[in-house]
């Protein structure tokens, strides 16, 4: 008895350790599989950003190589030498602004210029504007300097006179060894706003730095000018004294690097506020991946492109969850299939105890002939007693069945019962008015009402057809149903109701809107939403509720819409929380089981819509019952039929 007495704590103690232990292992596997997923989503975004890498890069070359060849172009021409090597003819030079602005125009540039060897510009294609660069002094830009050293070149910048951000390309007049014989240098400045707008369409952010880390290239205008990493003052005062970003502030990029996956691919992530960051932790993480351009001479350029790991985040938290869900299920196969193998194993040793004693209880009647009579009735004493034991094992095991159905049936007559106690109220009102109209004689009132009711009865059995099927989870066959005429069925059904409240129906909105859904579904739903607006009336001196039928807009395109608003007190922090849970209800006991907006959610879904409720600005509640719009197709069917 100690030791039985001393295992008896020890048990609730073992049975919590297997239940941590099985939660452990589940939590391990879905882990597991979740870190799986994850690398492979992100080996498959790296893949698919340097294919978009390869594509951008190569559009952005194609896009630059269109003008490489204008500098050239222009120091080739006998009028550009001849205006440098002779300034003061103001004729030649006239030519040659009209050469440049034609020029400009054909090749669809920013601006052509020839500036001479002291940094003057002595033409320009745009010399009809006001602020032409006409006589400016251009000595100090770096894209000048460099082509004075090298023979040509390539600059980004920012213009200093118009602001304007473009690509210089510049070549010299004349040779670059004897620095007496360079006349000027040709300048050809480019704009890569269209190349920036063909990015726009595209989702991910793409982004290119130059040599400083100053981010001059995007699809995300916000981002333009700043900087991958904050700038020294030395850095900042060069910037300054080369005018080239024309004094723009060059603020940091709001972001934070978070792993360092190897050369060039990084996990980063955008602080919240920062500029482009989008609402949302998850929705601010990217995987970064930047390499060089290598085939822009003297540009020391690099290209990042940020693909979002949401969806990937996503996609291996879906697997993690069902990868849970089935190692937990494997595990608890496995403890019952266990149990079952203890359970055989003691009933092979009772039955072998059995035999034994059966064994024993021969040898004991062979030697004991005189006390055959005795061990004869002990014996049939003890298969009573077992049969006995197995009737009342059978007994137990039919009441628990009994049971199980028992709580079947009482779930499915209690949803039954919620979703056909409006229609018997309406047949008990109709049974009603009947027997007083065939009191007063009125006898085609009264075959009227007999034949809403048998039109009810025919859709009680609808309702509870429907509810079979709801509970096989299969849907309804859509067709095209006119709101209107789902709204005057829900309002006839409630009609009683709704004269013994003194309620007032408004009604408005576009006429004769249809939907694709099953009617008698969607008559259901406006029956439950109708009844709850006038509840929440009760008691009220005027209670109205406004009923309108409209085309969605916004984030839901191609649904109809049907909003019932009550001018009741609205609803609760904790009503709005649990809204559309089974069993919530804020009634009484004795007037609601709290699954009608509940089975009302699942129905409008199983159509292809939704259900929301909220409280309106005006004051009470408001419930907006979408559904899906008739198909073109089907449309035409209808119309053609």
């Amino acid at each position: 008895m100690s030791a039985l007495s001393a295992a008896r704590p020890l048990r609730p103690f073992f049975l919590l350790l297997l239940v941590c232990l099985w939660l452990l292992l589940s939590a391990l596997g879905g882990w597991g599989v979740y870190w799986l997923a994850q690398r492979a989503g992100i080996a498959d975004l790296r893949a698919s950003g340097e294919h978009r890498m390869d594509l951008y890069a190569a559009s952005l070359e194609r896009e630059v190589d269109k003008y490489a060849f204008l500098p050239a172009i222009v120091a080739l021409d006998e009028d550009v030498r001849a205006m440098l090597n002779r300034p003061e003819d103001a004729g030649l030079q006239q030519r040659v602004n009209q050469y440049l602005e034609q020029l400009s125009e054909r090749a669809g540039t920013l601006s052509v210029y020839v500036v001479d060897s002291r940094g003057k510009v002595k033409a320009a294609s745009n010399w009809r504007r006001a602020d032409s660069f006409l006589g400016e002094d251009l000595s100090f830009r770096p894209y000048y300097r460099e082509a004075l050293r090298v023979g040509s070149g390539r600059y980004f910048g920012i213009g200093t006179t118009r602001g304007e951000p473009g690509y210089y390309l510049t070549s010299t007049l004349g040779s670059v060894h004897d620095r007496g014989g360079v006349l000027g240098v040709a300048v050809v400045k480019v704009g890569l706003e269209q190349l920036e707008q063909s990015w726009a369409a595209v989702e991910s952010p793409v982004l290119v730095s130059d040599e400083n880390g100053v981010l001059i290239l995007s699809n995300r205008p916000e981002w333009k000018f700043t900087t991958l990493q904050p700038l020294d003052e030395a850095t900042r005062q060069q910037l300054e004294n080369s005018q080239k970003y024309n004094r723009r502030a060059l603020q940091p990029l709001d972001w934070q690097v978070l792993r360092e996956l190897d050369a060039g691919t990084a996990l980063v992530r955008f602080r919240p506020g920062a500029a482009g960051a989008s609402p949302g932790a998850s929705a601010n993480l990217f995987l970064s991946q930047s390499r060089p351009l290598h085939s822009f001479l003297a540009t020391p350029w690099r290209m990042t492109v940020l693909s979002p790991l949401r969806p990937v985040n996503q996609l291996a938290l879906s697997r993690a969850g069902v990868a849970t869900a089935a190692m937990a299920l494997a595990l608890l196969l496995v403890a019952l299939l266990h149990q079952r193998r203890r359970h055989l194993r003691e009933q092979l040793a009772a039955r072998e105890a059995l035999q034994a004693a059966h064994d024993a209880l021969e040898r004991k009647v062979a030697q004991r002939t005189a006390d055959l009579s005795a061990a004869n009735q002990a014996l049939q004493q003890e298969v009573a007693e077992r049969v006995q034991a197995e009737a009342t094992l059978r007994a137990k095991q039919e009441e628990l069945v009994q049971a199980g159905k028992l709580a079947v049936i009482g779930r499915l007559s209690t949803e039954m019962a919620h979703e056909l106690n409006q229609p018997l109220a309406a047949l008990r009102t109709l049974a009603g008015n009947s027997q007083r109209f065939l009191e007063r004689g009125e006898l085609a009132v009264a075959q009227g009402n007999l034949q809403r009711m048998a039109d009810l009865a025919d859709r009680m059995g609808r309702i509870t057809a429907r509810l079979r099927n709801f509970a096989r989870k299969s849907e309804g066959r859509p067709a095209s149903v006119v709101l209107d005429d789902v709204l005057d069925n829900a309002l006839s059904v409630l009609e009683a109701r709704i004269d013994r409240a003194g309620a007032v129906i408004a009604r408005k909105g576009e006429p004769r809107l249809a939907a694709w859904c099953d009617a008698n579904r969607v008559e259901q739903v406006l029956v439950n939403l109708l009844g709850n607006a006038l509840d929440a009336m009760r008691g009220q001196a005027a209670p109205c509720v406004e009923l309108e039928c409209r085309q969605a807009a916004g984030q839901e395109p191609g649904q109809v819409q049907i909003l019932v608003r009550d001018h009741g007190p609205g609803l609760s922090a904790e009503a709005q929380e649990h809204l559309f849970e089974p069993f919530f209800t804020t009634k009484p006991e004795d007037q609601g089981l709290g699954l009608g907006l509940a089975l009302s959610a699942d129905i409008v879904q199983a159509c292809g819509g939704s259900l929301k409720g909220a409280n309106h600005p005006d004051g009470g509640a408001v419930f907006t019952l979408s559904l899906p719009a008739v198909p073109p197709a089907a449309l035409a069917d209808t119309r053609a039929g």
